[in-house]
């Protein structure tokens, strides 16, 4: 891809696994920040976000992860990068609030280092507790929410509660109505780059609330209407998608409008997948074999 004056800005990537892909980090975190000659200039890694598995506040995606919240606190302190949980679950009613598990992760994580560490909330009831008991943390309004009408994305971003939103990927080619946003209203704009999920999918609020119910432990029987959905995620079909957005699109798009925040998605998938996205996104072609190679060549990691 050629260079461009864009260029100078920056792309801050938002990343997934926090404790989920905890050992594939510890390879590439070392690598990013050591040799950045094999990376685009243009980006920085801004978070990690993500939940153990027994996190009855998790949402978005149910995953498995064992990481010691320890390590993982010491990890991204290490490399200057944000800590986020994801705390996305939409079904919380009171007696969730005094759930011993995660107001540890949030009192930990709130004590933690000198980086911010933030929490990524959907439910109101969640919202208001953790901004009243943790005020160190900083909320990010989660794309759980499918805020699908530009007007309802709009009104989320002049909450004082967020300090980014993360918007529908259906909202993520709107370049009319996003590039008449203040610059403050950008600053605080979260895209989703690599969904998969049908552009026009009408149960996506559906789905997250089946995680929800699982998340809290109740039994749930959601079915995807995607005819596709056997398959599974893949990341040529995650391209094909009318929201996907590609390192084009960031350059030559968004950056120059004045946008820097991009969230890639993966949680639930496996590691070779999430390397495959840190090769696309923030990786130099002609260095990727490069980087591939030095992460596969361990013993410690499970790729597949």
């Amino acid at each position: 891809m050629n260079r461009t004056k864009s260029e100078k800005l920056t792309a801050v990537y938002h990343l997934p696994g926090l404790f989920e892909f905890y050992e594939l980090y510890k390879l590439f975190l070392p690598l990013f920040f050591d040799h950045r000659e094999y990376f685009y200039p243009w980006c920085r890694i801004g978070s990690i976000y993500g939940a153990p598995s027994d996190c009855i506040w998790g949402g978005g995606r149910i995953s498995e992860s064992d990481a010691a919240p320890e390590d993982v606190l010491a990890l991204t302190e290490e490399y200057g990068i944000s800590a986020r949980l994801t705390f996305s679950n939409s079904l919380l009613t009171e007696k969730h609030l005094s759930d011993k598990r995660c107001n540890d992760l949030c009192r930990m994580f709130a004590l933690s280092g000198k980086n911010k560490k933030g929490v990524i909330v959907h439910s109101e009831l969640l919202t208001s507790y953790l901004k009243e008991k943790y005020p160190e943390l900083y909320l990010v309004s989660s794309t759980t929410k499918t805020l699908t009408d530009f007007d309802d994305f709009k009104n989320e971003l002049d909450r004082t509660e967020f300090k980014y939103v993360v918007a529908d990927f259906r909202l993520n080619k709107k370049f009319n109505k996003l590039a008449e946003l203040s610059q403050e209203e950008k600053n605080k704009s979260e895209f989703l780059c690599n969904e998969c999920c049908d552009f026009g999918c009408s149960k996506r609020r559906e789905c997250y609330e089946a995680v929800s119910h699982l998340a809290l432990g109740e039994e749930e029987h959601h079915t995807c209407p995607s005819p596709r959905a056997a398959e599974g995620y893949t990341f040529s079909r995650a391209m094909e998608n009318p929201g996907f957005i590609s390192i084009e699109d960031i350059v030559h798009k968004y950056l120059p409008i004045g946008f820097s925040n991009f969230k890639i998605e993966g949680r639930s998938l496996g590691s070779a997948l999430i390397l495959e996205f840190l090769l696309y996104y923030l990786t130099k072609p002609k260095y990727q074999l490069k980087v591939r190679e030095e992460i596969y060549l361990t013993n410690t990691l499970d790729l597949f």
